[in-house]
């Protein structure tokens, strides 16, 4: 399985201001989605591990540079790439695209917490090691 993932998203009205341009807080929720499919591609379903392993993850840190807007109607590309892995944390690259103009560049840190109290843990081994065998050295 590639370490490359891409997530198609098409800009609606409720994702723009009035003059049609995507609202900049919009573009958190397109990465997010990325990021939930990426997992998801790989087996590792969100919810289940909430509710068996007691884990979830949350953005601790997103650096974004906005390079251009996206519109009404825009059909955009979300791209994540794994950075890095840590016995707690991992960190990813995020791309949002439109045909071949880059609009948005992210580096996202994740961290895993335990759900029952928000407390940091370690990531589950069989999902660390996977995540680890998808890190790319850029």
């Amino acid at each position: 399985m590639t370490a490359q993932f891409s997530w198609p998203v098409r800009v609606y009205w409720e994702d723009t201001d009035a003059g049609g341009v995507v609202y900049h807080a919009r573009y958190l929720a397109f990465l997010e989605r990325a990021r939930s499919e990426w997992m998801r591609a790989r087996g590792f379903d969100q919810e289940s591990m909430r509710s068996k392993d007691d884990l979830v993850f949350v953005v601790r840190a997103m650096e974004i540079d906005f390079r251009g807007p996206a519109r009404l109607d825009d059909q955009l590309q979300v791209s994540v790439r794994l950075l890095e892995c840590r016995g707690a944390s991992f960190v990813m690259a995020q791309r949002i695209q439109r045909g071949d103009a880059l609009l948005i560049e992210a580096k996202v840190r994740i961290a895993a917490l335990q759900a029952s109290n928000f407390r940091p843990c370690p990531i589950p081994e069989l999902l660390n090691s996977e995540l680890k065998s998808l890190v790319e050295n850029v």
